[in-house]
C-alpha cells in the first residue's frame, strides 16, 4: 500500500504537476490523491489502469499492466477517431471522451480532443486543456500541436498577442511524418501514409489559397484574389474523383469542403 502509493507521487513529481491536475484528470478530488500518496488509503483497481496510462509506466511499476496494451489501444482509438474526423465531429469527440474515461491523461487522446473541440468552437476548453497537456506531455509532437490549437483558440476569442506567443513555441519544420513515411514505407504502411498525407495536404492548400486571396482581395488586388480563389475551386473539384477509403475516413475531400466551396463561390460572386 505505502509503496504504491510513493511510486504515484514519484511519477506525478517527475511529471511535475499538481495533485489537482491529476485529480482532475482521474475524476477524483485531491484529497484522495493526497491520502494514496500518504498511504492512508488504496485507489479504487478500477483506477489501476488509469493511473498507467497517465504515466505511461510499464507493468514493472505498477501492478500488471502493460503498456504495450496502453499504445495498442490508444493507436484503436485514435482510428476510430479519425474515421469520425471529416464527417461527423460530435461523433469524433465523442469516441475521444470515452478513450479518456479509460485512459485518462493520455497525451495523445488529449491531444485528438483538442483537436476537435477547436473544430466546434469549444475555445475556452481547449485552451485549458492544452495548457495543462504542454506542461505535462514528455512528447514534443503533441505539444507543438498543442500551441498550434492554443494558438487557433485564442485568434478566435480575439486574444491575437496570446496567439502569437503560442506561435513562437512552434518550430519551422518543412517535412512530416507522414510524408517521409509514405516516401520511405511500403505496402499497406506506406498506402496508410500516403492517403492520409494526402488528405491533409489538400485540404491545408484550399485553406492557403482561400487566406491568400482574402488578403489580396482586402488589399483591392481582385484579379490575383480571384486566381487564388478559382485554383481552391479546381483543387475541391479535382477530389469528386476521390474514393472514400474507409479504412481511415467518413468522406472525400470533396464531401468534405464543400462548405469551402460555397464559400469561393460567395468570394468570386457566382
Amino acid at each position: 500500500m505505502i509503496k504504491l502509493g510513493e511510486k504515484i507521487k514519484s511519477l506525478r513529481k517527475e511529471k511535475n504537476i499538481s495533485q489537482e491536475i491529476f485529480a482532475n484528470y482521474l475524476g477524483v478530488s485531491f484529497q484522495a490523491v493526497s491520502k494514496w500518496e500518504n498511504g492512508n488509503t488504496m485507489p479504487d483497481v478500477t483506477m489501476i489502469p488509469a493511473i498507467a496510462s497517465f504515466f505511461s509506466v510499464s507493468t514493472d511499476e505498477l501492478f500488471d499492466f502493460n503498456l504495450y496494451e496502453i499504445e495498442k489501444n490508444v493507436d484503436a482509438i485514435v482510428d476510430e477517431y479519425s474515421k469520425y474526423w471529416y464527417a461527423d465531429k460530435a461523433k469524433a469527440e465523442q469516441v475521444i471522451r470515452d478513450g479518456l474515461k479509460k485512459y485518462p491523461g493520455n497525451d495523445i487522446l488529449l491531444n485528438c480532443l483538442i483537436g476537435v473541440l477547436s473544430e466546434l468552437g469549444k475555445n475556452d476548453e481547449v485552451i485549458t486543456v492544452g495548457k495543462a497537456l504542454v506542461e505535462s506531455t514528455k512528447h514534443d509532437d503533441v505539444r507543438f500541436d498543442a500551441y498550434r490549437i492554443m494558438a487557433e483558440a485564442y485568434k478566435a476569442k480575439g486574444e491575437y498577442q496570446l496567439a502569437k506567443d503560442a506561435i513562437e513555441h512552434i518550430p519551422e519544420i518543412y517535412f512530416s511524418k507522414l510524408g517521409v513515411a509514405a516516401h520511405l514505407l511500403e505496402d499497406d504502411e506506406m498506402y496508410e501514409a500516403a492517403q492520409k498525407h494526402k488528405n491533409i495536404s489538400a485540404e491545408d492548400l484550399i485553406d492557403m489559397l482561400i487566406i491568400a486571396g482574402k488578403h489580396l482581395k482586402d488589399n483591392g488586388e481582385n484579379e490575383k484574389a480571384d486566381s487564388q480563389f478559382r485554383i481552391a475551386l479546381k483543387i475541391i473539384d479535382a477530389f469528386k474523383e476521390d474514393f472514400v477509403e474507409t479504412k481511415y475516413f467518413k468522406s472525400t475531400i470533396y464531401e468534405y469542403t464543400q462548405e469551402q466551396r460555397k464559400e469561393l463561390g460567395a468570394l468570386l460572386g457566382e
